[in-house]
């Protein structure tokens, strides 16, 4: 038994023109979301190079008992952690600047004097000094081993704000 054909029937140009219209706004939308990839790709690289610059420079650091000779010579201690651990314990007279308020905060610290910049074992230091050399300071160093290696020593500290 032999099918009946049926004869094509065109589509009209309501149709097209609405099925033209959709992939014209899905061709849109693709270019869109590959050009914001494109974009964060970039941004991404950037920062990536950047990051990678800024840790060719070389970071003053002190030990522990370096860093005591200097506290009693009168240097600038500068804490970099946050008032929490502060509280647990601080080198006297040290001045604390939390890391994230650091660069908003330079012009708080003495350009004339040398500072040394404390955290609890000392990376976080290191980001600070690295963030007052980039501020133009000349005379500054981070102490490896931070205060839990003060503490350590036996060096003194002081609890509460």
């Amino acid at each position: 038994m032999a099918k009946k054909s049926t004869p094509h029937k065109p589509a009209s140009s309501k149709t097209t023109s609405k099925k033209t219209s959709r992939q014209s706004s899905s061709s849109l939308l693709t270019w869109l979301v590959l050009g914001v990839v494109a974009i964060l790709v970039l941004y991404g690289i950037y920062q990536q190079i950047t990051y990678a610059n800024r840790r060719n420079v070389r970071i003053p650091e002190i030990d522990v008992q370096q860093a005591y000779e200097k506290y009693q010579e009168g240097v600038f201690i500068l804490d970099v952690r946050q008032p929490e651990e502060w509280n647990e314990g601080h080198i006297p007279n040290a001045t604390l600047i939390p890391l994230d308020q650091l660069a908003q905060r330079v012009n708080e610290l003495p350009r004339d004097r040398e500072i040394v910049v404390v955290c609890r074992s000392g990376n976080r230091s290191r980001e600070g000094t690295l963030i007052l050399l980039e501020n133009g300071f000349k005379q500054v160093s981070s102490m490896a081993g931070g205060v839990t290696d003060w503490s350590a020593k036996g060096y003194p500290l002081v609890q509460g704000p």
